[in-house]
């Protein structure tokens, strides 16, 4: 799977989000935000290097139970999963490289228990 243009219509709960198999990208914001805007370009770019990962841009506000669950504040907030587990987590990222620093944790070849952490940029 690769680049999702589009917010899904409607959120999957935290129980199914847990239970995801391999490398995830959940993007948490609205379609009128603008540092969501102007952050497309590098999510795109940085997850056309990793057709693998499943990208879901989910619409985030008040009463959206699974970016609350998250703690979810700013957007974009990007949280990057591995088998439904957080291994990084960034906030309104500005470049290319740090979206991509953070896919590559989610390489299987990066489960030797070194991850870049919780990352936020703001």
């Amino acid at each position: 799977m690769s680049y999702s243009p589009t917010h899904l219509a409607t959120a999957p709960s935290r129980e199914t989000v847990d239970q995801f198999q391999g490398a995830a990208l959940l993007e948490f914001g609205t379609p009128w935000c603008g540092h969501c805007a102007r952050a497309q370009p590098l999510i795109e770019a940085a997850l056309g290097a990793h057709p693998e990962v499943q990208h879901l841009k989910v619409e985030d506000g008040p009463g959206r139970k699974l970016g609350r669950s998250y703690g979810v504040k700013l957007w974009p907030t990007l949280i990057f999963l591995k088998d439904g587990a957080e291994v990084a987590r960034l906030v309104r990222p500005h470049s290319q490289g740090a979206i991509s620093e953070a896919l590559a944790a989610l390489a299987p070849q990066s489960s030797s228990g070194a991850s870049p952490g919780n990352k936020t940029s703001i």
